[in-house]
Order: C-alpha cells, then sequence, then structure tokens
C-alpha cells in the first residue's frame, strides 16, 4: 500500500538553469555589487576610533580596463575603483595627505600590505581570489 501511495505522487520537476537563472533574486552584478566594510587596525588604533573603509565588489568591464591599463599601481586602482567610503576625490583628504590624485592620496594615507588587502578585499567581492565554481561530476 506505501508502494503504491509513493508511485501515485508525481515527482517535482527540477527548474532548468534557463527558469534558475531567471529567478528575480538573482542579482544583475552591474547594478547590484556586493558590498561590505573592513577596518584598517593601524588607523584605528592612531585614531582611537575604527577607521573602517567601504568596499563594493567591480564589474567585469571595470576590471577588465584596470587589468588592461593600470600597470605597476593595479592594486592602487583596483582599491580606488572598489572603494565607496572614503571617497579618495574629496579635495580635503588630498589636501591632507598631499596627494595631486587619489592615487597619490592612497599610496600616502595606507602601507603598501594596507593598499593590497584592501584590493583583494575588492577582488573577492569582485568573485576573484575564491572558489566560486566546482565541478560536477556523472551529472
Amino acid at each position: 500500500m506505501a508502494e503504491e501511495l509513493m508511485r501515485e505522487k508525481p515527482e517535482e520537476a527540477k527548474p532548468t538553469l534557463l527558469e534558475l537563472l531567471l529567478r528575480p533574486e538573482l542579482p544583475n552584478v552591474l547594478k547590484d555589487l556586493p558590498t561590505a566594510r573592513f577596518e584598517i587596525k593601524r588607523l584605528s588604533a592612531l585614531t582611537g576610533s575604527p577607521v573602517v573603509f567601504t568596499l563594493r565588489g567591480l564589474p567585469y568591464g571595470k576590471v577588465t580596463s584596470i587589468q588592461n591599463g593600470s600597470g605597476v599601481d593595479m592594486n592602487v586602482h583596483i582599491l580606488l575603483a572598489g572603494c565607496v567610503e572614503p571617497d579618495w576625490k574629496s579635495p580635503e583628504l588630498q589636501k591632507r595627505f598631499g596627494g595631486a590624485t587619489p592615487a597619490e592620496t592612497v599610496k600616502a594615507a595606507l602601507l603598501p600590505g594596507e593598499i593590497e588587502d584592501l584590493a583583494r578585499a575588492v577582488e573577492r567581492l569582485s568573485g576573484y581570489r575564491k572558489t566560486t565554481i566546482e565541478e560536477i561530476k556523472n551529472g
């Protein structure tokens, strides 16, 4: 009897890949990129208050543009492109650190390791430096 009930119950059809990609909960990454906040411990210790940067992932076109044009300062340009707060274009910030450009301001305000760590955080938010895919065997 239990076997008959199980046979009568129709199996739910699995959604197709197209149906999954069309779901409204999947963001358009050109518009909705992951964002996260990161504290610079050295600056927090010096100021006595948390110094927290807000970073956002980058869309494909921006990543490609940076990779093709930034050369030696790629980490600085990744950080600049992915930094929501602070605004490195701020005249006050540039004046405070004597930077004629946002890139020079970043290099005057942060240690090289801090720049690299923040750039890597932007890369992770952009889907780099982490495993984003998994091979399916016998599927």
